[in-house]
């Protein structure tokens, strides 16, 4: 059975797609990231889902594709920020036996690294407060789901990397 080496979660912002291609390079394993497989299935950006078809549709896609990388994936997997909202992602993320990193970040932070992003739709307007309301709300959903945590806060992306690593037994070739 196929299953990721590792699943990277954790809200926008946090580092899922830098930390987890590099980790992905590190252990010379494939990288794939399922906002990314969400878009190569219908030929249209996130954000254009959003606006197009509404964060339910989103969602559905994105559990689509959650179950389907579970299932193909033998790298370094990075779920959508909300990938966690669904129960069904919870139930399969804890039950596939992987190791999950939640990447944690702080609201300053992840501000910072957001700015006037126009790709991340549900912080069009106040990202700021939207983000400190997202990482309140899901914090519990993360913890449920990962095996460890990894703060992202401040830190350069070698060190977070490093952090990642070490705290998953990974050994980089």
């Amino acid at each position: 059975m196929t299953r990721p080496v590792l699943v990277v979660v954790g809200p926008p912002a946090s580092g899922k797609t830098t930390v987890g291609t590099a980790v992905a390079a590190a252990l010379g394993v494939p990288f794939r990231d399922t906002d990314a497989d969400v878009e190569a299935t219908t030929g249209t950006t996130v954000a254009d889902l959003f606006v197009q078809h509404g964060e339910p549709r989103f969602r559905e896609l994105e559990s689509a594709a959650v179950a389907r990388a579970l299932a193909e994936h033998d790298g370094v997997l990075a779920l959508g920020g909300g990938a966690v909202l669904s129960p069904a992602t919870r139930e399969l993320l804890v039950a596939s036996g992987c190791t999950v990193v939640w990447l944690d970040v702080d609201v300053a932070s992840a501000a910072h690294r957001v700015g006037l992003s126009r790709d991340r739709p549900l912080l069009a307007v106040n990202p700021r407060a939207m983000l400190r309301t997202m990482l309140e709300a899901r914090a519990p959903l993360y913890a449920e789901v990962s095996t460890v945590t990894v703060p992202t806060a401040g830190r350069p992306v070698t060190d977070v990397v490093a952090d990642v690593l070490a705290a998953t037994g990974q050994v980089a070739p």
